[in-house]
């Protein structure tokens, strides 16, 4: 079942955040990722959205996403955006077969 990388990204270094985005793609796409949404700027609709980018990643498997976040290449990533670049970022099961139901609410 595929699974979501989902981040807010709040670039402080324009410089660092080029470098960053560099390794970070090339490490998501050689674990088997591909980016759904790639935005520059969300559009917050209700709420507050604190981050100015926001990113969706699909991966095929939960799994993948703790080797690619473990992975080499990805902690390289981590340590160029360390102080430079602020993420939020949750990992999220994908939609559950067909056929699965959610308990009745009451």
């Amino acid at each position: 079942m595929p699974a979501y990388v989902i981040v807010n990204v709040d670039v402080l270094d324009e410089e660092a955040g080029l470098a960053y985005a560099r390794v970070a793609q090339q490490s998501v796409l050689d674990h088997g990722g591909r980016y759904l949404v790639a935005g520059p700027t969300p559009e917050p609709v209700e709420g507050t959205w604190d981050s100015a980018r926001f990113l969706v990643i699909e991966f095929p498997g939960m799994d993948r996403i703790r080797e690619w976040y473990d992975s080499a290449e990805y902690r390289r990533a981590r340590e160029i955006r360390e102080g430079r670049i602020r993420v939020g970022m949750l990992f999220a099961e994908g939609s559950p077969p067909e056929g699965f139901s959610l308990p009745d609410q009451p």
